[in-house]
């Protein structure tokens, strides 16, 4: 369990402070519109209503006290930034910020933040790279070149072991489970026998995965 100071409570922020509360953090939301802290109310565990461009404000939430500080202010970047500053001055451990473009990130990033998220360029990847592609169900990104897919296996590898297609030698490419209607089996062995019905969680290269799956 965490203690989560989430500031700013736009369409991004409040599904976050929920997602957060769903999972048994403590939330403490804040945002200087009173309609949007009444509504998040029964979300959180707590939430105030205030400008965290002010200092003295920020000072008596007890920014060092949360192990994470979220930044979700929309439509102002310059009220962003200088929240993103004023949480690192006051101790924040983790400050993360929420970014609508590339070069706001960079300058996040420089003012402060730890991290930065741009929600908006996420989704779109990871939409172009699941409708894009025949086989690919599911993606997460972890490096500039390596992501995990969740992909459909071959209809001519149905009846074939994982040892028989041995994609791990001859692409690099790791198999990390099997997913059989939704139950995810992990304990994979070279006799692992694979179907159509099945579809494989894979580690690789993006361009790997292409060249194996005919992507």
């Amino acid at each position: 369990m965490k203690s989560i100071l989430l500031i700013g409570l736009n369409t991004f922020g409040i599904q976050l402070a929920k997602n957060f509360r769903e999972l048994g953090h403590h939330v403490m939301a804040v945002d200087r519109d009173e309609a949007r802290v009444n509504a998040i109310l029964p979300y959180v565990t707590d939430a105030q209503i205030g400008d965290s461009t002010n200092e003295h404000f920020l000072k008596s939430l007890g920014v060092n006290n949360y192990d994470v500080c979220v930044v979700s202010i929309g439509n102002d970047f310059q009220n962003s930034l200088e929240t993103t500053s004023l949480l690192k001055e006051l101790g924040g451990k983790l400050v993360v910020s929420v970014a609508e473009r590339e070069v706001q990130g960079k300058f996040l990033l420089r003012n402060g933040a730890d991290e930065v998220i741009n929600p908006e360029k996420q989704i779109t990847e990871w939409a172009a790279i699941r409708y894009g592609s025949k086989h690919i169900l599911d993606y997460i990104k972890l490096d500039a070149d390596h992501a995990i897919f969740e992909v459909e296996i071959p209809s001519d590898w149905s009846g074939l072991t994982v040892g028989q297609i041995d994609i791990r030698k001859k692409y690099g490419i790791n198999i990390l489970a099997v997913k059989t209607n939704g139950n995810m089996n992990m304990s994979i062995t070279p006799e692992t026998v694979l179907s159509s019905e099945k579809t494989l969680l894979v580690l690789g290269e993006h361009k790997s995965v292409r060249k194996c799956f005919k992507i």
